[in-house]
C-alpha cells in the first residue's frame, strides 16, 4: 500500500490533476457531497426514516428565508412534513450506495465475460459475444417496469418496498455490463499477443493464472474510465426509475424519489420539495461525469505527454 502511495506521488498524475480546475473542483464538490451523505446522521437532527419524529403538521413548510419558513427547517419541508436537507442527505446516501453497488456487479460480470471472451476459444468468444448483443437490445426501464411490475403482483407493493435496493442494484448492473465486457475483451485480445503472455505459456502457467495475474491488470484502465462515468449514470438510473414508480418507496428517501414525491406540488406553490433534490442530483451526476472526462483524457497519452 505505501509503495503503491509513493508511485502515485512520484508519477505526473497530481501534477496535472491539482492544475486543472475544472477537476480539481468537481473531485472537491463530490468529496464533499459523499462525505455529507456519510455522515448524514451528524449533519442533521431529523431522520426522515423515522415516522414517530414527522409532524404531518410542518407538511410544505417553506424553506427558512422564505415568508412563512422556519429556522428549523433549512430547505423546508415536503407533503409529509420531513425535513428536506435531512431528506437530501439521506437520500443522496441510498442513490450513491445504489450507484456504487450496480457499478460493482456491472464490473464483475463484464471483466469476467471479457476476460472468458478474449482469452478462450473462438466458439466461446462468439457465444459470449451473441449474448452481450441481445443483452444490448434489453434497456434498464424495461427490465425493471418487467420484474418490478411481476414483484409487486405476485408478492404486493410492501415486499417490493423491502427489497428495493438490492431490486434497482441488480436491475441497473444485470443491464449494464455489456460495454465492460467489450472493453476488456478488445484489451485482451491485444494483450494476449504480447511477449508476457507467451513468457508466461512457455513456464507453464495455467491460463486461469495467466488471465487474473497478468493480462487483467493491464485491462482496467479503460475499466476505470467507464466506471467513474457509470456511477453517474445508475444514479440517474435510479432517480429515473423512482419516477416511475419503480424505485425506492416514499418512506425510504433517494434523490428520485424525492423529486417524484415533490413534483404533483411544483405548480402549487411548493416548488422547492423537487427542485433542492433536483438541483442536488444534477450537481452530483455532473460533476462525477467531469471526472470521469478529465480521467478518460489524462490516460490518454495524445493528450498528455510528460
Amino acid at each position: 500500500m505505501l509503495a503503491r502511495l509513493k508511485q502515485l506521488r512520484d508519477s505526473d498524475f497530481l501534477y496535472h490533476f491539482v492544475r486543472d480546475k475544472i477537476a480539481l473542483t468537481s473531485f472537491i464538490v463530490v468529496a464533499v457531497l459523499v462525505l455529507s451523505a456519510a455522515f448524514a446522521p451528524l449533519l442533521t437532527s431529523h431522520n426522515p426514516y423515522d415516522g414517530a419524529s414527522i409532524d404531518v403538521m410542518n407538511a410544505e413548510t417553506p424553506p427558512s428565508w422564505k415568508a412563512g419558513g422556519s429556522a428549523e427547517f433549512l430547505l423546508g419541508t415536503d407533503a409529509q412534513g420531513r425535513d428536506m436537507f435531512s431528506a437530501i442527505l439521506y437520500g443522496m446516501r441510498v442513490s450513491i450506495l445504489i450507484g456504487m453497488g450496480a457499478v460493482a456487479l456491472q464490473a464483475s460480470l463484464g471483466i469476467l465475460i471479457g476476460l472468458m471472451a478474449g482469452y478462450g476459444s473462438k466458439r466461446l468468444d462468439s457465444l459470449l459475444m451473441r449474448v452481450t448483443d441481445v443483452q444490448l437490445s434489453f434497456s434498464s426501464y424495461m427490465v425493471a417496469i418487467f420484474f418490478g411490475a411481476v414483484i409487486q403482483a405476485a408478492f404486493g407493493v410492501a415486499k417490493f418496498a423491502e427489497i428495493a435496493v438490492p431490486f434497482i442494484v441488480l436491475v441497473i448492473g444485470l443491464s449494464e455490463w455489456p460495454q465492460y465486457a467489450r472493453t476488456v475483451r478488445a484489451s485482451v485480445l491485444a494483450e494476449k499477443k504480447k511477449e508476457y503472455v507467451e513468457a508466461a505459456r512457455v513456464i507453464g502457467l495455467k491460463p486461469r493464472r495467466i488471465m487474473w495475474r497478468h493480462i487483467l491488470p493491464n485491462t482496467l484502465t479503460p475499466v476505470l474510465v467507464i466506471s467513474t462515468v457509470q456511477v453517474a449514470n445508475a444514479i440517474m438510473s435510479e432517480a429515473a426509475l423512482s419516477f416511475l414508480g419503480l424505485g425506492m418507496p416514499v418512506n425510504q428517501p433517494s434523490l428520485g424519489s424525492l423529486i417524484k414525491s415533490g413534483f404533483e406540488y411544483i405548480f402549487s406553490g411548493s416548488w422547492w420539495i423537487t427542485l433542492f433534490p433536483g438541483v442536488v442530483l444534477v450537481l452530483l451526476v455532473l460533476t462525477i461525469n467531469l471526472l470521469g472526462d478529465w480521467l478518460r483524457d489524462y490516460l490518454n497519452p495524445k493528450l498528455y505527454k510528460d
